[in-house]
């Protein structure tokens, strides 16, 4: 028996694939771009059959919404589960980095030293007694317009946090992260971003990664550098109203 919203999720999927492929063509790159499929707010269910489709990366912006698919699609479809990355990308209150640490493959949105100290410290806790438990890969989120109401942490305080980071234990710094401003053209957003996230691999050479653009606006991501889109609506549809 089809499934009805399989096929919708595959062809939305394909077309955004499509989309990824023509930006990169345009932007004369050969390279691969992690496509992390935002799934905030839809159920597991449709986390299961995006898994099936073959999808690797899947985000969630909540603690624990994040934390009970996680353990929902573990304890349905292991084998499923062990082939997904699960990408946190949206704001992290100090209090619950911990616990985003037990369930997390790569966080995207750490903007300040309590958070990754947060990190550190639930990535320690879940290390404990394992030879084998690996770091955290983390990507620090930039306010390009130093409004940090919205995430992200400043320019001039990127460097000090970027420091801090590499020096924890148990995390990995991976990059840069960035959500434009909401005035201005994103593609001159992203082109700012992207010198910014140049000088962060000069002085941090394991920190390639480039976590920019989302449904509307991949294509100037990708122009600019991104290494890493965050999708949700193009592939999922409306968000649910709850």
């Amino acid at each position: 028996m089809s499934d009805p919203r399989s096929e919708e999720l595959a062809a939305r999927l394909a077309e955004t694939r499509d989309r990824l492929d023509a930006a990169l063509a345009a932007a004369g790159r050969t390279d691969e771009v992690d496509l992390v499929v935002v799934t905030k707010f839809h159920p597991v269910d449709d986390v299961t059959r995006l898994a099936r489709l073959g999808v690797r990366d899947l985000g969630e912006n909540r603690v624990q919404e994040a934390a009970a698919k996680v353990a929902d699609l573990s304890a349905a479809e292991p084998g499923l589960a062990a082939g997904v990355r699960w990408n946190m990308i949206g704001h992290i209150q100090s209090k619950k980095a911990a616990a985003v640490a037990g369930w997390a493959d790569r966080v995207h949105s750490v903007d300040s030293v309590r958070v990754a100290d947060g990190l550190e410290k639930g990535r320690a806790r879940a290390a404990a007694g394992r030879d084998d438990a690996p770091v955290l890969p983390v990507l620090l989120q930039l306010s390009l317009d130093g409004d940090t109401t919205r995430g992200g942490v400043t320019r001039e305080d990127l460097p000090g946090l970027a420091d801090h980071v590499a020096a924890l234990e148990h995390l990995r710094l991976a990059g840069l992260m960035v959500v434009p401003p909401l005035e201005g053209a994103p593609a001159a957003h992203f082109a700012d971003a992207a010198e910014v996230a140049r000088a962060l691999r000069r002085d941090h050479p394991g920190a390639g990664q480039f976590s920019a653009g989302m449904s509307g606006d991949l294509e100037p991501a990708i122009a600019a550098g991104s290494t890493c889109v965050r999708v949700g609506t193009a592939i999922l549809g409306p968000r649910p109203v709850i």
